[in-house]
C-alpha cells in the first residue's frame, strides 16, 4: 500500500513523527506538500469541498481510500499495518495512550516560545516566553520524561516493548532530538537523570533506516517555523 502523508513541507512538526514510523518501516510514501502544487492539494482537502468528513489541519494521512487525521490517531491506525507495535489489544490501546502523553508534552513544548497565542509572533510574547520556559524546565519537563523513564525501566530491552521497537520509542527519539536542538544547554544538564530514555534515542538513531533518513534531504532540518525553536534567551 502507498501512503499519502499531508502536512507542511517546510517544518518537520507533528508531521515528522508520522515520517519516523513511515521510515522505520520501509513503507510507500508520498510526502504529497513537498512536491509541486502539493500544498493546494492538501489545503483543498481540509475545506470540506472533496471529502465529507474533512480533516481540521494537517497532518492527515491517506491510506486506501481512508483518510486520518491527528498524530497520534494516524500511528494508531498505522501502527499494525507497518509492523510497529504489537497485536494484542492492551499493547495497542498502551501505546496509543503513550501517543497521547507525548502529544500533551508536545503542546507544552510549542508554548515555551508561544505561550500567549499562535497568532502572536514570539517578539510580541517574549517575556512571557521566558517565564513559561523557567517552570516547563522547573516542573513539567521533570514531570514528562521522568514518567517515560519509568515506562522503559519496567521494560525487558531497550524500547517501551521491551526489544520490539514501536512507534512511541521513535516518538520518545524525537522529543529527544528536538529538546537537544531547542534547549542544548537545559538538555544537556538534564539527560543524566534519564539515562534509559537516552539510551532509547541512541538505538534509534543506529536503526539502518532511520540512520539513512536523518542523512537524507527527506528530513528536514529543525529550524525556527516547527514545535522545536532555538532562542539562546531561553535557554539559559
Amino acid at each position: 500500500m502507498r501512503y499519502e502523508l499531508y502536512y507542511w513541507p517546510e517544518i518537520q512538526g507533528r508531521g515528522e513523527f508520522i515520517r519516523l514510523a513511515l521510515e522505520e518501516a520501509g513503507a510507500d510514501y508520498v510526502d504529497v506538500a513537498r512536491r509541486r502544487g502539493g500544498v493546494g492539494t492538501m489545503t483543498a482537502m481540509t475545506d470540506g469541498s472533496q471529502l465529507k468528513r474533512p480533516p481540521f489541519a494537517p497532518p492527515f494521512l491517506k491510506v486506501g481510500k481512508l483518510v486520518v487525521a491527528q498524530t497520534a490517531m494516524i500511528l494508531h491506525v498505522i501502527g499494525p499495518r507497518l509492523g510497529l507495535v504489537p497485536r494484542a489489544e492492551a499493547d495497542r490501546l498502551w501505546a496509543h495512550q503513550l501517543q497521547l502523553t507525548i502529544a500533551d508534552f508536545v503542546d507544552e513544548i510549542h508554548n515555551t516560545h508561544h505561550p500567549i497565542s499562535s497568532a502572536l509572533y514570539y517578539e510580541d510574547q517574549r517575556r512571557e516566553a521566558k517565564r513559561y520556559t523557567r517552570e516547563f524546565w522547573r516542573h513539567r519537563v521533570p514531570k514528562f520524561l521522568g514518567y517515560f523513564e519509568r515506562v522503559l525501566g519496567e521494560g525487558k530491552g531497550p524500547f517501551v516493548f521491551g526489544r520490539r521497537i514501536s512507534y512511541v520509542d521513535l516518538s520518545l527519539f524525537q522529543i529527544v532530538e528536538g529538546l537537544r536542538y531547542a534547549f542544548p544547554r537545559r538538555m544537556k544538564r538534564f539527560e543524566r537523570k534519564v539515562p534509559r530514555l537516552i539510551a532509547l534515542h541512541d538505538c534509534v538513531a543506529q536503526r539502518p533506516r532511520i540512520a539513512a533518513y536523518l542523512q537524507s534531504d527527506r528530513r528536514i532540518p529543525f529550524n525556527e517555523w516547527g514545535i522545536f525553536r532555538h532562542y539562546r534567551e531561553l535557554d539559559a
